[in-house]
């Protein structure tokens, strides 16, 4: 989707404008893919802006990190505290946000442990990611030939820039097929997650994700789900999920920072149909709860103030 430009980033402990935030053409993580990201969402509420759970994110920036060996030049408040700044800079009320945490310019090679750290947050307006129809009525998937990366390659729980190549060969590989999303199954065939979504299936009134074993990211939307889920008295419950138990599912959705929660209409053209009423009544809520409207999950909500 287009970038919509705002007026600043911050950098390193400053704010600068959106023109001005450049890198050297030979960062070292523009040739290795040796960073650490996330993705987060800050939505418009009676309140004012306010980020969906934020500390959880920066707590899984920093996890990453430390799984990559990364000495973070920043405390885990600064970050917090940096992203609800540069939000309030550009005046918005709901954004995407990128925190990024990446090896800069000064050394060449394989190994990045003498690199300086850089990081950097950006904002900006981003509509809905697989599309309102796909919101509305579902999304079709098809899964990839190209298969997520065993957890003693790379591990899943990492968000890492470089490990993201797996994802968008899946995801070229699906569009240029006509469909919307890919799905990733692990070395054991097993289903993985989706190129950035994790998927959950409903079988006999349970909801059922694959757990991190099979290769999928430990969201923090799908731990928002099981929240929600149980809440709704849904039992939900993580197990390896086999294609065929995609095929002849009830119901089945994604979940996500950028998809947030999508139906999934149709995998491998095998129909699943329009949105069931499970699927419907998390989405509702999911959506009701960023919004400011479900005083239960208030605390998920952090307002960046004025």
């Amino acid at each position: 989707m287009p970038i919509t430009p705002t007026e600043r980033i911050w950098m390193d402990g400053e704010l600068v404008p959106w023109g001005e935030a450049n890198v050297h053409i030979l960062t070292h993580a523009l040739h290795y893919g040796y960073g650490v990201f996330e993705g987060i969402r800050a939505y418009a509420t009676a309140q004012g802006p306010a980020v969906f759970r934020l500390s959880d994110h920066i707590e899984r920036l920093f996890n990453s990190a430390k799984m990559l060996l990364i000495d973070v030049p920043f405390s885990f408040d600064q970050i917090v505290e940096a992203t609800k700044e540069t939000v309030r800079v550009n005046k918005i009320d709901s954004c995407y946000i990128r925190p990024i945490i990446y090896t800069g310019y000064g050394e060449m090679g394989l190994n990045p442990m003498p690199c300086p750290i850089n990081v950097s947050i950006a904002v900006w307006p981003w509509g809905t990611y697989l599309g309102d129809e796909g919101i509305e009525h579902g999304v079709r998937l098809k899964v990839s030939s190209w298969q997520r990366h065993d957890p003693n390659a790379i591990p899943p729980a990492v968000k890492a820039t470089g490990m993201y190549i797996n994802s968008s060969l899946a995801k070229i590989e699906a569009l240029k097929a006509g469909y919307d999303e890919a799905v990733l199954l692990s070395p054991q065939g097993y289903i993985s997650e989706c190129t950035g979504e994790n998927i959950f299936v409903v079988k006999d009134g349970r909801i059922i994700t694959p757990p991190v074993s099979a290769g999928a990211l430990e969201g923090i939307t799908q731990k928002s789900i099981f929240a929600i889920a149980r809440d709704l008295g849904v039992e939900v419950q993580t197990g390896n999920i086999l294609r065929s138990d995609l095929y002849v599912c009830e119901e089945a959705f994604l979940s996500g920072t950028a998809a947030e929660v999508v139906p999934i209409r149709s995998v491998d053209d095998r129909e699943i149909g329009e949105p069931g009423p499970i699927t419907r009544k998390i989405q509702e809520t999911f959506f009701a709860t960023v919004k400011g409207e479900v005083d239960r999950y208030k605390d998920w909500l952090e307002h960046v103030g004025t």
